[in-house]
């Protein structure tokens, strides 16, 4: 039976992050699910001093498609190893000029525009799940103030608005979003956020700025005579991000070190659904 008075905290790691300890440092299990395999195995070590499962969203070789992740193992194991928190990594693109290339975001708002993706446990049953502040606000005081202290560029809020992917936007979606009041851009928050909190896992999510994402602003038309819309960043690509993550790995883990270090001990994650609900979903037999 799971040990309420340790806090076993997860790690999922986003586009570039597929190790997180030592080689030979750390014990790798895979965990049969209900929902069939997860991303990847799942290793356990230890990290800040703390016992922590690390899973890596894509694959390790990069292999899983952001629409084709199936949130609900890698959750799921997760949850059946006794995790509470979760301690997740994104790459995201920058979609407002104050939230550029190298900066690091504790997230703490989404918009979802993904669609046909499995994005709840309850298919056969109603329960409504709270997430007006989808991330957890303890371990986002605690991701704040961790990251606060590395002296890297930093924002401690951000809206991510999610897309469906694998394609990158157009310039037009790009404005579009940044209108709708995102701040960044990314294909895997959710349903991996919310299926968090129907499991009773608290989340904090913090994500590395690798791109302009379409280029912040419109290109200027060639038939006036203003610059004022001119790009000076280039448009993403996905090699361009996968070199920016490579250059920025070692500060990307030791913030997240850093935040594993700083999760309460005696964190408790809130109850967004009732917790026998949660239970029924663990009860569950691959």
């Amino acid at each position: 039976m799971e040990n309420e008075k340790t806090t076993t905290i997860g790690v999922i790691g986003g586009s570039g992050l597929y190790e997180l300890f030592e080689p030979g440092t750390a014990d790798e299990v895979d965990v049969p699910t209900p929902f069939g395999p997860t991303s990847s195995p799942i290793s356990i070590g230890t990290m800040s001093g703390r016992r922590v499962a690390f899973l890596t969203r894509h694959g390790r070789a990069h292999s899983v498609a952001p629409h084709r992740i199936e949130h609900r193992a890698n959750l799921w194991a997760l949850r059946s190893l006794g995790v509470r928190a979760v301690v997740s990594s994104s790459a995201v693109g920058g979609l407002h000029p104050d939230y550029a290339p190298g900066t690091f975001v504790v997230t703490d708002q989404l918009i979802d525009r993904t669609w046909g993706r499995a994005d709840t446990y309850f298919e056969d049953e109603v329960q409504h799940l709270s997430f007006a502040d989808p991330f957890d606000p303890v371990l986002r005081r605690a991701a704040i103030d961790a990251v606060a202290a590395l002296d890297v560029p930093f924002r401690p809020t951000g809206t991510c608005v999610v897309i469906q992917g694998p394609r990158f936007s157009s310039r037009a979606e790009s404005v579009w979003m940044r209108e709708a009041g995102g701040h960044t851009i990314n294909m895997t928050m959710t349903p991996e956020v919310p299926l968090a909190a129907e499991l009773g896992i608290g989340t904090v999510n913090l994500s590395f700025v690798t791109d302009a994402d379409a280029g912040l602003a419109p290109v200027t038309d060639e038939t006036t005579s203003t610059d004022a819309t001119t790009n000076t960043e280039a448009p993403v690509t996905h090699q361009a991000v996968m070199d920016r993550l490579a250059r920025a790995n070692e500060v990307i883990v030791r913030a997240i070190g850093s935040i594993v270090a700083a999760v309460p001990e005696d964190y408790t994650p809130r109850e967004l659904v009732p917790a026998s609900a949660s239970a029924r979903v663990m009860d569950l037999r691959p």
